[in-house]
């Protein structure tokens, strides 16, 4: 009620503002749309007027809309070299903070030396729904920095803000049912990354049975739209496999039965919030949730993807692995080889401990860890415990992983301690048994080379 009461009021100051405003006509030739946006970005910067400011916001937000894809190019590339620090305030800041080394004078030089765009997107962000359109427009930057790295300075400007505006304390957690508004029903099955949700009866098995539960993280500015979700399977001892858990037709475990709590599935929904963390405080907040619905759950653990495998085993040249990379290599020249015992016996033997390899000591050239969900797993404090080399064999598990899966487990009292070596030293926190089936020795990369994982 709160959040409607709100936009309706930001859009009557909008309307109200479009009688103070003199806005050029929108230019016929496509090429000049982007300059006459970018100059309306100007009017926007030096105005000072509220009403008028919201709606001249509007306004912009409006007509990028109408841009197509090479005016929206052309537009972000005058905001990443026209709409950058002011270099004279940078310059007089700098002055008065050497003459005095004040904290008034630092405060200053700080503020000088932040981009104009910044300013820019936060006036932008006043306007009816502009948080929305905001995540919306830097999912087009993402598309066209294909095309232009040079625009990676206008995408760090998005992420900075992003950081602040969708942080932790912003952010409710909302637990999706059945019950729950079929507009956010039919995004949870849009938006699904990793195991596709085949339709409406896919969905209620998933998130309405008594062993499943789904939650999901929101934004009071982004009404009904999810940021993240994740799916969670209540079992008696940690799934090997994916396809038991997403059966048609499985045996349903009664919740004084259930042990563990897999999290099978996380789904990040907004492509324009790609690089602004929320996994982290959502694994750990269900986890504290599911802790105090049912106490008997003892051991939280992962069913996980491992997307970085395949490609990774069909290039590489580490001379310790060449032998094991080379017969998974060949068994998997045959597809029907998962059908056939001796080649799915002899894919196992070869699998493990090149899967354990890459992710106990692999490395990319920059020191971190090959694998973006390990990363994530690991970054956030978890242990890899298990690898199960039919986890999923699916058409994509294949093509990803060669049907790999793992288990990450979240031992809360290990959490904290495994972040910090993997943050710090890029140390792995990994079971005994997965240790022991890696072969070849430790790579020795300095400490102090590491990057953040």
């Amino acid at each position: 009620m709160d959040s409607a009461f709100f936009s309706d009021l930001l859009a009557s100051i909008a309307e109200r503002g479009r009688s103070v405003l003199k806005l050029s006509p929108w230019p016929r030739d496509a090429q000049d749309r982007a300059g006459s946006l970018a100059d309306m970005c100007r009017a926007l910067l030096s105005g000072r007027g509220e009403a008028s400011g919201v709606a001249l916001a509007s306004e912009i937000l409006a007509r990028y809309r109408s841009l197509d894809d090479d005016d929206k190019a052309a537009f972000f590339r005058a905001l990443a070299e026209d709409f950058g620090a002011d270099r004279a305030r940078i310059e007089g800041a700098l002055a008065r903070w050497t003459a005095t080394g004040g904290e008034t004078a630092a405060a200053e030089l700080h503020y000088a030396s932040e981009p104009r765009r910044q300013e820019l997107f936060r006036r932008m962000n006043r306007a009816p729904g502009g948080t929305s359109a905001l995540v919306a427009m830097r999912a087009d930057l993402i598309e066209a920095m294909r095309d232009d790295r040079g625009l990676a300075v206008l995408d760090g400007d998005f992420v900075h803000l992003f950081n602040s505006w969708f942080n932790r304390g912003f952010l409710v957690l909302r637990r999706i049912d059945w019950s729950s508004p079929a507009a956010i029903l039919e995004k949870i099955i849009r938006y699904e990354a990793v195991h596709e949700i085949r339709g409406w009866d896919d969905l209620r098995r998933r998130i309405d049975s008594v062993d499943r539960r789904c939650y999901a993280f929101f934004h009071p500015a982004l009404v009904d739209e999810p940021l993240i979700f994740v799916e969670v399977a209540l079992t008696v001892t940690p799934p090997a496999a994916i396809a038991p858990l997403l059966a048609e037709r499985r045996a349903h475990v009664a919740q004084d039965k259930a042990r563990v709590a897999t999290f099978y599935s996380i789904s990040n929904c907004q492509q324009g919030l790609s690089g602004v963390s929320f996994g982290n405080f959502l694994i750990k907040q269900v986890v504290e949730e599911i802790r105090r619905e049912l106490p008997r759950i003892e051991t939280f653990v992962t069913l996980s993807p491992v997307p970085g495998l395949r490609p990774w085993v069909e290039s590489s040249d580490d001379p310790t692995v060449e032998t094991l990379a080379q017969k998974v290599r060949d068994v998997a020249l045959d597809p029907d080889w998962p059908t056939k015992p001796e080649s799915e016996a002899a894919m196992r033997k070869a699998i493990e401990p090149l899967a354990a390899h890459y992710f106990v000591r692999a490395r990319r050239p920059d020191g971190r860890v090959v694998d973006p969900v390990a990363r994530f797993h690991l970054g956030n404090g978890a242990r890899l415990e298990r690898i199960n080399p039919a986890g999923d064999l699916s058409d994509k598990g294949l093509a990803e992983s060669f049907g790999v899966m793992v288990n990450y487990q979240y031992d809360l009292a290990e959490i904290e301690r495994n972040h910090e070596a993997f943050a710090n030293q890029g140390v792995v926190a990994a079971s005994s048994a997965v240790k022991k089936l890696a072969p070849g020795a430790k790579p020795r990369v300095p400490a102090a080379a590491l990057p953040p994982p």
